[in-house]
C-alpha cells in the first residue's frame, strides 16, 4: 500500500474529485485573456529569450537560432550554432541571454550533444555579433556524463542566478532511470556552473568522493522547465512516466525522489518500483499533475501587465492539453490552478515574461508560433 500523501503536496486529481477544478475552470472564463501573433513559420521552437529593444531570440530544434525583429520577422538562422543531434526529442533546445547582455552580448543555450556512445545535453556559450547573424568565440561550458543511445530525456532548461552562475535543468535519458539516484553520472540532476564552466563552488557535493562536483540536486527525471521565484530561489516543473509530472523548488543537495518515488506510472500501466510515492528522505513535490498534462516552460508573473491578482502566480504551458495553466500562489502554497487559453489548440512549450511586462508563449508545431499574451479588459 503507497504511503498517504502529505498535505503540503498539491494533487490535481484529488482537487478534480473534489470539485475545485470546475471551479478554477469557471474562473479562467472570467480571466478573459487572449492571445496575439507576434511571429509565425517557426519549426518547433524550443527557447525563447529577449535582446532589449523589442528583439528576442527563438531556438528552433532542427538546430537553427533566430532573432525576430521588432515587427515580427523572422530572421535568417545565426551562424555558428554548433552541431546537434536533432533526433527524437533532442535537437538545439533552449537559450537564454546573459544578464550583462546589453555589455556583452552573451548568450547561453543548451542542446543534444553528438559524440562517441550516443549524445547527451551540453550547454554553450558564445558572443552574438554585433549585427546578430553569428556566434562568435563559442565555447562549451559543461557536457553531461556519461553520453548514451538515446533519443528522450534530455531536460535541458537554463536559469541563469543572480551571480551569473548558470542552472541547467537535465533528464535521465528514460532508459538510465536508476541514474538519477546516483552521484557519478549527471543524468537526471540539476548541475550548477560558473560561466566559465567549472563547478560552482558553494554546490553540495564539492569534495565528496565519487561525486560529480556539478550537481545542485537529485532525483530527476525530465526538467522542462526552471525559473527564479520572487526570492530569487530555483523552481523546476518535470515530466513524470504517466501521471506524477511534478512542480518542485528546488534546492541545494536535496533528492526530489524519481524513480524511487512517483506519483505516475510505467507507460501502458504498472507501477514504477515499489509504486511509492513517499520515503523518508526524499522530497515531496509542491504540486503534481495526474493525469499528465506534459508541462513545458514556466514564469512568474512579476509585472503589473495583468493587475494585481496575478502578480507572484506561476504560468506553466502544457504540450499535452495544449493550455495554459495559472498557479495561484501562497507563498509555496498552490491555491489552485486555472486553465487559460483552452480553446488555444497549441502546444504550449515556452513561457516567458519579457521586459515589457508581457507574457510570451512558443508553440511547439512544424509551423510554431510566438504569442503575446493579453490582458482582459
Amino acid at each position: 500500500m503507497n504511503p498517504t500523501r502529505p498535505s503540503n503536496a498539491l494533487s490535481l486529481t484529488v482537487l478534480a474529485v473534489a470539485g475545485t477544478l470546475f471551479a478554477a475552470a469557471a474562473h479562467a472564463q472570467t480571466s478573459n485573456v487572449s492571445t496575439e501573433l507576434v511571429a509565425k513559420g517557426l519549426q518547433n521552437p524550443w527557447g525563447l529569450a529577449f535582446m532589449g529593444e523589442g528583439r528576442m531570440l527563438v531556438t528552433e530544434r532542427p538546430g537553427r537560432m533566430r532573432v525576430i525583429g521588432t515587427d515580427g520577422r523572422v530572421g535568417e538562422p545565426i551562424k555558428g550554432v554548433p552541431a546537434v543531434d536533432a533526433v527524437g526529442q533532442g535537437g538545439l533546445l533552449d537559450v537564454v541571454t546573459d544578464r550583462d547582455f546589453a555589455r556583452n552580448r552573451t548568450v547561453h543555450f543548451c542542446y543534444a550533444e553528438p559524440g562517441m556512445g550516443g549524445n547527451s545535453t551540453a550547454m554553450a556559450s558564445a558572443r552574438l555579433s554585433a549585427d546578430a547573424t553569428a556566434l562568435e568565440n563559442v565555447q562549451v561550458v559543461f557536457t553531461q556524463k556519461p553520453k548514451v543511445a538515446s533519443r528522450l530525456h534530455f531536460g535541458c532548461r537554463i536559469v541563469q542566478a543572480e551571480d551569473g552562475s548558470l542552472f541547467l535543468g537535465l533528464g535521465d535519458r528514460f532508459q538510465r532511470m536508476a541514474d538519477a539516484q546516483t552521484l557519478d553520472t549527471h543524468h537526471g540532476k540539476v548541475v550548477r556552473v560558473r560561466p566559465d564552466g567549472s563547478a560552482h563552488p558553494d554546490n553540495p557535493f564539492v569534495g565528496r568522493a565519487g561525486a560529480l562536483p556539478e550537481i545542485w540536486s537529485l532525483g530527476h527525471r525530465n526538467v522542462q522547465g526552471a525559473t527564479l521565484g520572487p526570492d530569487g530561489r530555483l523552481w523546476t516543473i518535470e515530466h513524470g512516466p504517466q501521471g506524477g509530472d511534478e512542480l518542485n523548488r528546488t534546492d541545494a543537495g536535496k533528492n526530489y525522489g524519481w524513480p524511487v518515488i512517483t506519483y505516475g506510472e510505467n507507460y501502458g500501466g504498472g507501477k514504477v518500483g515499489e509504486g511509492l510515492t513517499r520515503k523518508a528522505g526524499l522530497e515531496q513535490p509542491l504540486l503534481h499533475w495526474t493525469p499528465s498534462i506534459a508541462p513545458s516552460g514556466m514564469a512568474f508573473v512579476k509585472s503589473a501587465r495583468y493587475g494585481a491578482d496575478w502578480q507572484g502566480n506561476l504560468l506553466v504551458g502544457s504540450l499535452k492539453f495544449r493550455y495554459l495553466a495559472r498557479l495561484v500562489m501562497d507563498g509555496e502554497r498552490v491555491v489552485r490552478e486555472d486553465k487559460l487559453l483552452p480553446n488555444l489548440g497549441q502546444r504550449i512549450r515556452d513561457v516567458r515574461q519579457g521586459p515589457d511586462g508581457f507574457i510570451y508563449l512558443l508553440t511547439d508545431d512544424r509551423d510554431g508560433q510566438l504569442l503575446r499574451l493579453k490582458p482582459g479588459p
